[in-house]
């Protein structure tokens, strides 16, 4: 007799510890980009800009001092992530699904985005996603909020769409490896 799987999320709650690394993971990659392209590459703000505009040597030093101790939060987001997978891959119960992972992971960007939008950028307003550029600074900061929920839709709908976290597992096998 088959017993209805229990579920978390609306997925099956044996895919649950595969989900919770992508997401840690995406936690981290997301911080990286935005540390990175946004801060770094691009130069649109730094992690205090909105409170200590980098116009002077020192307060160009205090906000890449910031986006130092930012970017070890994302590393550590980054190798719990890592961690968190590898403690998975050895469980014949949690299903082997790159798809859930990429899905899991893409969530956990967008979770990054959104909750780092709402929280620095408009709660605290620490910085703000483009301050210098064309349009008013709420356009870009409500873009980067809705860029991260499209991740995170966008991911969910990935990991649900996975035919193989889905199906229950091959009992026979697992006993055999």
């Amino acid at each position: 007799m088959n017993e209805p799987e229990a579920t978390w999320l609306g997925l099956p709650r044996r895919v649950k510890p595969l989900v919770r690394a992508g997401v840690v993971l995406g936690l981290g990659i997301g911080g990286f980009f935005d540390g990175i392209v946004l801060h770094q590459v691009l130069q649109w703000h730094h992690m205090v800009s909105g409170y200590v505009e980098p116009t002077t040597v020192a307060s160009l030093e205090l906000n890449v001092l910031a986006d130092g101790f930012f970017h070890v939060a994302t590393y550590a987001f980054t190798i719990v992530g890592i961690a968190l997978l590898w403690g998975t891959w050895d469980d014949p119960s949690v299903p082997k699904s790159r798809r859930a992972l990429v899905g899991a992971t893409i969530i956990g960007w967008g979770l990054f985005n959104f909750v780092e939008g709402l929280v620095d950028h408009q709660i605290l307003g620490v910085h703000h996603v483009w301050p210098a550029g064309p349009g008013p600074v709420l356009l870009w900061d409500v873009a980067f909020l809705v860029w991260g929920l499209l991740f995170i839709a966008g991911g969910y709908a990935i990991v649900r769409g996975d035919e193989s976290a889905s199906r229950a597992p091959d009992r026979s096998r697992a006993a055999t490896e």
